[in-house]
């Protein structure tokens, strides 16, 4: 499954939650959601000082690439 519209456009990590969030949507159950948008919360509280352009950029595509892996996992038809 390839990102969702508009994971070219993260570029900063207020994108990036915002982003999250929104794939959070797409999981199949209350539960699921409620755990991933508490992790999303969690790692961008964790992420928040960071300072470094490159780091940065690194986090963002780690999360996406994440993100998609996830939602592809739960959402594959069995």
């Amino acid at each position: 499954m390839p990102p969702l519209v508009g994971a070219e456009l993260v570029q900063t990590p207020v994108h990036l939650y915002r982003y999250l969030l929104r794939c959070c949507r797409l999981l199949p159950t209350t539960t699921m959601q409620q755990h991933y948008r508490h992790a999303i919360r969690q790692g961008y509280n964790s992420h928040v000082d960071e300072d470094d352009p490159e780091r940065i950029q690194m986090i963002i595509q780690r999360a996406i690439a994440d993100a998609d892996w996830i939602l592809d996992k739960y959402t594959k038809k069995k």
